[in-house]
């Protein structure tokens, strides 16, 4: 029976099947409440698009600017452009669903307290420019403060009812862009002066903690709009332990903060302005222009074809093609959700069409496109905000990553096919795919990333290198039919303003999280506790720091889940004696694998829309096929040369050994070697596949000899397999 995709055409003359090509790949999926505007409107807020990627290519190469100010620029640039494109409730079908009249005017009359914030900031900025040391206290309450937390809560309350067609902006959402506005512009006033010194302390301004108030309201809105409640939700809970925290019992109880010092301190370098903000104002940014230009310059769709040349022809061949493109789609995507969705679109139905069940074509996306976020040299963004907490060079990130990256994807492989082969799946037929031949011909769309490893490892910056990669996407176009004028620049850079927005709300967010544990010390109450389970025993300690890693990035992106949990578990890690690169790595790898945990596993759902399998069914099997990553971090603990720490052949040991254990896992998980595995083999292999695993001497000399005595087995029953293949 011949199995042909259902895009295949035949004409009189030509037989043959129309090979698959991969088209859109790069094309960002439109969400539900995003706006699509037209006319001078998309004029509009396209130029303020292009002028926020502008803004941050021209800062961060040619004019910097002082960094609070440059970050608070950053995170108001997203408020405004945010509220600008994403609705707060579903759109109007019709004219006549639209909200009434009233809530029209009452949105317009809510611009009122708004702008007379921003005024009054010009005016207080007027009036330390004629020399007064601080503004009185009753004018920063009654003419500034209490206006903008008005019309912040009120026009959040106001646009989760306001009904508006997807082409219009809601007024409800307009006045919320000028609160952005009013809260940069006060900070901006503030910070530049040497009351900036008192935040934290009793002689803070009071207009710093209103401007961090109405801030923090505005984050928590637009994260909840572009990522979903998860992250929302947990952000809530850590706002409420700050003033629960003195009636707390035990070891999370703290003496408690007031209101004022707190909100004086958050929306600084110890919160908002901290860690996470800083990696998204300058690495994550950067390297969203970059993957922008190269969908411009449709580079995905030239790594999803020569995936497809590379691997359809293997057995099972489009589940192996969706391992290889979504390694490298989602290594610069940067979500593991926004990568399934990218690639599973096309990749999923293929996998269908050779006899992987939905389910099972689901799971692989979602395995697949999880582990793009652990792929060197770009790493989703993890990588840049794990170098920027522990202050070890980029590069030495992206080397450490190679094994366990590949050890990965070793294990979806594996998985994928002893899964095909115990089902008899074939492979696609050569017609069915793009020409390798005529796809190595254009090998040099490849550039742009060789260029960024080359300048990483020559030496440049992570910016001047991001830069370079950046301006070669362009260069290289020139070489293919997608050529980028000025126009397709510009289209990129407005591509990109939007692609940020999501990933900025969820870094200020997470950037929240981190400020309460910095200034509350419960990381610090953490880390004993952790200090006193490893007092029992270290792996103790080490599966309750998996477990609280992975509970908190349930849900939420791997930016924002890796941030808190380096905030919360790495340093209970690094107490208890493990190595700050070991330690981190540890808290990244669960934190990425949350999104294929269940029971609340973001790429999985993803997958499973696409496929049409059971949500919940889909994370259970992604679980399983992506069972490596939930192991191999307990390796760098047991064999730091996992992460090229140690001498050339302790590193080359445990990387074999590590390799031959993680094949032999994959088989018991598929009860597939050579052929059908049996019950005791399965158990005798799970024990030489964890001693190899481990790391040690003598138990991967004894995992070898498991390993070898049950290869000899299969090959003498089974042979290369084909005798026990049967029909998928």
């Amino acid at each position: 029976m011949s199995h042909t995709p259902s895009h295949d055409s035949h004409t009189e003359h030509d037989d043959a099947v129309e090979p698959i090509n991969a088209e859109g790949v790069d094309e960002a999926a439109v969400e539900s409440n995003r706006r699509l505007y037209t006319g001078w409107q998309w004029l509009v807020f396209s130029a303020l698009a292009v002028g926020y990627s502008l803004f941050h290519l021209i800062s961060l190469n040619v004019y910097p600017l002082e960094t609070w100010s440059f970050r608070i620029v950053h995170i108001a640039g997203a408020l405004v452009l945010g509220y600008s494109l994403y609705a707060g409730t579903r759109f109007a079908d019709s004219d006549r669903e639209r909200s009434a009249a009233w809530m029209r005017w009452l949105s317009y009359a809510l611009l009122l307290p708004a702008l007379y914030a921003l005024i009054r900031v010009a005016m207080m900025y007027q009036t330390i420019n004629d020399g007064a040391m601080r503004i009185a206290p009753e004018i920063e309450a009654w003419h500034f403060g209490y206006p903008l937390i008005l019309a912040t809560v009120a026009g959040i309350l106001l646009s989760w009812a306001y009904r508006q067609v997807r082409e219009t902006l809601s007024p409800a959402d307009l006045v919320l862009m000028v609160c952005s506005l009013a809260v940069a512009a006060y900070l901006l006033l503030i910070f530049n002066t040497p009351l900036r010194a008192s935040t934290g302390t009793p002689f803070a301004p009071m207009g710093i903690s209103y401007a961090a108030i109405a801030g923090s309201l505005l984050i928590l809105e637009l994260t909840r709009r572009v990522a979903g409640m998860a992250l929302v939700v947990i952000s809530a809970v850590f706002l409420v332990y700050v003033f629960a925290g003195p009636y707390l019992p035990g070891f999370l109880g703290y003496p408690g903060l007031s209101v004022g010092r707190f909100f004086s301190q958050v929306y600084t370098d110890a919160g908002i302005l901290g860690p996470t903000t800083a990696v998204s104002s300058t690495y994550i940014i950067l390297f969203i222009i970059f993957a922008a230009f190269l969908q411009a310059s449709k580079v995905g769709d030239y790594f999803v074809n020569f995936a497809f040349a590379a691997a359809g022809r293997a057995r099972g061949g489009p589940a192996k093609v969706s391992i290889f493109a979504s390694g490298l789609m989602g290594m610069i995507n940067g979500t593991s959700a926004g990568n399934v969705v990218s690639t599973g679109s096309l990749t999923i139905p293929l996998m269908k069409k050779v006899g992987y069940p939905s389910r099972s074509a689901g799971a692989i996306e979602a395995a697949a496109s999880t582990g793009g976020q652990i792929m060197p040299p770009i790493m989703g963004a993890g990588a840049f905000i794990m170098a920027e907490v522990t202050g070890i060079p980029y590069t030495d990130i992206a080397v450490a990553a190679l094994i366990p990256a590949i050890l990965y994807f070793l294990s979806i492989y594996c998985m994928v096919d002893f899964e095909a082969a115990k089902k008899g799946m074939r492979g696609m037929r050569k017609e069915e795919i793009p020409q390798f031949r005529r796809l190595v011909k254009q090998v040099y769309l490849f550039a742009p990333i060789i260029i960024l490893i080359v300048a990483l490892f020559m030496g440049y910056s992570v910016i001047r290198a991001g830069t370079l990669a950046t301006a070669s996407a362009a260069v290289v176009s020139w070489l293919t039919p997608h050529r980028m004028g000025v126009q397709a620049i510009l289209r990129a850079l407005q591509l990109a303003g939007a692609m940020s927005i999501q990933i900025i709300a969820v870094c200020a967010c997470a950037g929240l999280i981190v400020g309460v544990i910095a200034l509350t010390g419960v990381g610090a109450r953490f880390s004993s506790l952790l200090l006193n389970l490893a007092g029992v025993s270290q792996l103790l300690a080490l599966f309750f720091a998996m477990c609280i890693s992975i509970l908190l990035g349930m849900g939420m992106p791997t930016t924002a889940a890796y941030a808190v949990a380096a905030s919360v578990v790495a340093p209970g890690l690094i107490e208890i004696g493990i190595q700050p690169l070991v330690a981190h790595f540890f808290v990244f790898y669960f934190a990425v694998v949350s999104a294929i945990t269940p029971p609340v596993a973001l790429a999985s759902y993803a997958a499973a829309g696409i496929s049409g399998d059971n949500a919940m069914g889909t994370s259970v099997a992604s679980f399983k096929i992506g069972l490596a990553a939930f192991i191999v971090p307990f390796m760098f603990f047991y064999s730091p040369a996992m992460l090229m720490e140690g001498s050339g052949m302790q590193i080359l040991r445990v990387g074999v050994t590590a390799t031959l254990g993680i094949v032999l896992l994959a088989a018991v998980v598929q009860a597939w070697f050579f052929g059908p595995v049996k019950a005791w083999q399965r158990v005798v292999m799970l024990v030489g596949a964890i001693f190899m695993i481990y790391g040690g001497i003598y138990t991967d000399i004894a995992g070898l000899a498991i390993g070898i005595v049950l290869f000899v087995m299969q090959r003498r029953l089974y042979g290369n397999g084909k005798e026990t293949a049967t029909a998928g």
